[in-house]
């Protein structure tokens, strides 16, 4: 059960209500922070991600005592201060070199976070490729590749996809998407599975897209490596409880049309009802009032026609 506060003057209900769930939710900003051991290689990690992120980022250059598997509590109070729901956290040791941990969080609170281990040898900073880069704020397109990601099961690499998408996507409020506006692509390889004991690697690869001309209707289009280009091994996990998922999955019916019964809509888009009445007696039907159809009139025909046929039998 979520904790309720109650705001205690004008200013702390308008903050509360900013951050009240809605239909439809704000972007998720994310958090890249470091801890106190980081080697240059995550530090470099982090930023390239940051600038991929932007302008739905914020960033930390400070050191941070932070262990967050073991205490979590550091992240949760930054998650809430900013207003991020997303983090990331770079930190290297002997026994874990170069990870960078990826965390989400729910009512200011930690819902799940997945580990990955950067490969120093295959890693390639953006400003290592050459060409021209993407405009900030622009949607990627996403590719995921590999029978990993496919697992009917949850495990760490349907919560990396998971995660990934979240941290790429940017801003999703609006349905319509210009086609000019793609200009890049996330591509997320993973090896094929050889045994339980060697899990597979994760290869995060960002190309940019060019149409050129191709003398036909439709234009040739070509991709170019951008970068950053990282190789990810998984390490630990925190899978979110049952209850906070389901809380946390939980959308709002205000926006949902109610169907109403016996009420239908045709293919011209005309609303046709269906009423059920019950058996009616047709006598007391009340029908248009003529003066031909009075019964008075009736009446003064018959007295008049009854003296004529008195005279006729006389005769």
């Amino acid at each position: 059960m979520l904790r309720q506060i109650k705001p205690r003057n004008a200013r702390s209900k308008r903050a509360l209500e900013k951050k009240a769930p809605k239909i439809v939710e704000n972007p998720k900003t994310a958090l890249f922070l470091r801890g106190t051991t980081c080697s240059q290689v995550v530090q470099d990690a982090l930023t390239d991600l940051y600038s991929l992120r932007q302008p739905l980022a914020k960033k930390f250059t400070k050191k941070n005592a932070i262990h967050p598997f073991e205490d979590p509590a550091s992240l949760e109070f930054f998650s809430e201060k900013n207003d991020t729901s997303l983090l990331v956290f770079g930190s290297s040791s002997k026994k874990r070199p170069h990870t960078l941990t990826l965390a989400r969080t729910f009512a200011s609170k930690i819902l799940d976070m997945l580990e990955l281990h950067l490969d120093p040898e295959s890693y390639r900073r953006v400003s290592q490729f050459k060409g021209r880069k993407f405009a900030i704020g622009l949607r990627p397109m996403m590719l995921f590749s590999g029978t990993a990601f496919e697992s009917p099961v949850a495990n760490e690499y349907t919560m990396a996809k998971s995660m990934l998408i979240d941290l790429f996507k940017g801003d999703t409020s609006s349905d319509k998407i210009d086609v000019e506006g793609l200009q890049y692509i996330v591509s997320v390889s993973a090896d094929e599975p050889v045994g339980d004991a060697v899990k597979p690697a994760i290869h995060l690869r960002i190309y940019l897209i060019s149409t050129k001309r191709s003398g036909q209707r439709l234009p040739r289009v070509e991709v170019e490596e951008m970068g950053p280009r990282m190789d990810f091994r998984v390490g630990r996990m925190q899978e979110p409880e049952e209850a906070v998922l389901k809380e946390a999955m939980k959308q709002p019916k205000v926006g949902e049309e109610k169907t109403k019964k016996n009420v239908t809509t045709d293919t011209l888009g005309d609303k046709i009802g269906r009423i059920h009445l019950g058996r009616q007696d047709l006598s007391e039907l009340q029908t248009r009032k003529m003066k031909g159809l009075k019964r008075s009139r009736d009446l003064e025909e018959e007295i008049e026609s009854a003296p004529a046929e008195d005279k006729r039998q006389k005769k």
